[in-house]
C-alpha cells in the first residue's frame, strides 16, 4: 500500500509541475504572454508568482525596446529612452546598458546636427565635441565628428580669406591681394584659386590702365594699354 501511495504522490506532483514545464518552454521560445495560474498555495503558488514576475519583467523590457525603436526610427525622436522596470540587479543594468547605447549613438548625431544647423544659419564658430563626457569618441562616431569639424574649418578658412581679399580690393583699394589656399582641398581650393585668378587679372588690368593714364597726365601720349581685357574692361581699354 505504501508503494502505491508513493507512486500516486509522484503522479500528482508530476501533474502539478506540467504547467510550469509548459510555461518555461513557452518562455524559452520568446512568448512573454504566458502566465502560470491554478496553484493557490504552497510551493507551487510561490513558483507561479516568481515565474509570472520574471515573464512580466521580460515583457516590459521587450516592449520598451520596441517602443524606443519605433519612436527613434519611425518618428525620429532622439530623446526617447527605455523606462526602468521594478526589477533590480541585472534588470536595472540591462535598462541602463540599453540607454547608454542609445546615448552613445544619439549624442554625436545630435551634436553634428547642431553644428550643421549653425552653418546653415551662417555661424561658423560651432564645432562637434569629440568627447562624450570624459571619454573621447572612437571609431565611426569620431570620424563623423571630425568630418563635420573639417568641413566647418574649410568653410571658415575659405570665407575668411575671400572676405579679406574683397575688403582689401573693394574697400581699401589695395590691389594684388591673394587668398591663401594652404589648408584647403577639393572644391574649396578650386573656388579660392578662381578668386585669386579673378583678383590677379583685375589687378593687372587696373594697374596697366593706371600706368597709361598717369603717363597721359604727364603729357606722354606714346603709351597704350596692352593688357588683355574683355567686356567692360575692354571698352575702358579701347577708350583710353
Amino acid at each position: 500500500m505504501t508503494g502505491v501511495r508513493d507512486t500516486q504522490d509522484q503522479w500528482v506532483r508530476a501533474a502539478e509541475l506540467r504547467p510550469l514545464l509548459s510555461a518555461l518552454t513557452a518562455l524559452s521560445d520568446g512568448d512573454f504572454r504566458v502566465r502560470m495560474s491554478g496553484a493557490q498555495s504552497g510551493v507551487l503558488a510561490e513558483l507561479a508568482a516568481a515565474f509570472n514576475q520574471v515573464v512580466a519583467r521580460n515583457e516590459h523590457f521587450s516592449d520598451e525596446l520596441t517602443r524606443v525603436r519605433r519612436e527613434v526610427v519611425r518618428q525620429g525622436r532622439l530623446d526617447e529612452r527605455v523606462e526602468p522596470s521594478p526589477g533590480q540587479g541585472h534588470w536595472a543594468m540591462s535598462v541602463q546598458a540599453a540607454n547608454v547605447l542609445i546615448d552613445a549613438l544619439v549624442t554625436p548625431a545630435a551634436n553634428a546636427t547642431r553644428v550643421l544647423d549653425a552653418v546653415a544659419g551662417g555661424d561658423l564658430t560651432q564645432r562637434v565635441d569629440l568627447h562624450d563626457g570624459n571619454r573621447p569618441l572612437r571609431g565611426d562616431l569620431r570620424r563623423l565628428g571630425r568630418a563635420v569639424n573639417k568641413m566647418v574649418d574649410q568653410l571658415s578658412l575659405f570665407t575668411g580669406e575671400v572676405t579679406r581679399v574683397a575688403r582689401e580690393v573693394g574697400t581699401e583699394g589695395r590691389l594684388g591681394g591673394r587668398a591663401k589656399v594652404a589648408g584647403l582641398s577639393g572644391s574649396w581650393r578650386d573656388v579660392t584659386e578662381a578668386v585669386n585668378t579673378m583678383a590677379a587679372r583685375l589687378t593687372a588690368q587696373v594697374r596697366d590702365i593706371a600706368v597709361v593714364t598717369t603717363a597721359v597726365a604727364r603729357g606722354d601720349l606714346t603709351r597704350q594699354v596692352t593688357i588683355e581685357a574683355t567686356g567692360e574692361l575692354l571698352e575702358l581699354k579701347l577708350t583710353v
